[in-house]
């Protein structure tokens, strides 16, 4: 069975959020849409997101790194969300392992949410229905595109090629083989849900750090200390009398 999911290296994405932004414009007005923002300046904001990337550092000073971390629904091959789902509204296509919800049915009583370990689903309080990541469904599968284009908004947009999108199952698809190759791996795979999507570690580098560079060159209560050189004749003194 065809299993189509994304595998994202951690080691290029620079948390440029073009992945975000190309998600919520092709959704938001793509059948899966509204993505409807309530107060999106304000002190609590709130909104739906398909994909969110997440960035914290690690490490100790000076010794840090800054890791982007892009999440969204992992299409798991054994969702926990489908079987709790008390009207069938979320269900798991078997042509191609896509994981949905049909707003029809949908009832908004977030069990789905409470089921996911992940945090992939959020409310549309503005439709009262539970949302998430279709994988571009809707263009994937649209036979009428030329077949590069045939891939989730996020992939075509990012432009470091952090996405990957293929079939796991096919062994030579480029996902697979990225997989295999430069160890990827499932998102918390202990809950035994099979995630489909797969991320590519980063690759540690050898930081050489001087403690001169911990010191800012533009410091402005940095003391500058001038040494004049000192020149033999006339003073100004002189010169002046």
């Amino acid at each position: 069975m065809t299993q189509l999911a994304l595998v994202i290296d951690l080691n290029v994405c620079v948390g440029c959020h073009a992945c975000v932004t190309s998600c919520k414009e092709w959704n938001s007005s793509g059948w899966a849409g509204p993505l409807p923002d309530e107060r999106p300046y304000d002190a609590d904001p709130s909104g739906v997101f398909f994909n969110r990337v997440q960035t914290f550092e690690v490490g100790c000073f000076p010794n840090t790194e800054t890791v982007h971390f892009p999440k969204s629904c992992l299409h798991c091959e054994d969702p926990p969300c489908v079987p709790v789902c008390p009207t069938g509204a979320s269900y798991k296509r078997e042509d191609n392992g896509i994981v949905l919800v049909d707003y029809d049915k949908c009832i908004g009583c977030k069990y789905c949410a409470w089921a996911c370990p992940y945090g992939a689903r959020e409310i549309d309080a503005k439709n009262k229905v539970m949302k998430k990541c279709t994988l571009c469904v809707d263009r994937v599968t649209d036979e009428s595109l030329p077949e590069s284009e045939r891939k989730p908004a996020c992939v075509l947009a990012c432009p470091t090629s952090a996405r990957i999108f293929g079939d796991i199952h096919d062994p030579d698809s480029a996902a697979s083989v990225a997989i295999r190759e430069q160890g990827g791996y499932q998102l918390q795979p202990e809950w035994g849900t099979q995630p489909a999507n797969h991320y590519l570690p980063r690759r540690r580098s050898q930081m050489q750090i001087h403690e001169d560079e911990l010191i800012r060159a533009d410091n402005p209560l940095r003391k500058e200390e001038v040494e004049m050189p000192i020149e033999q004749g006339d003073t100004l003194d002189d010169v002046a009398w």
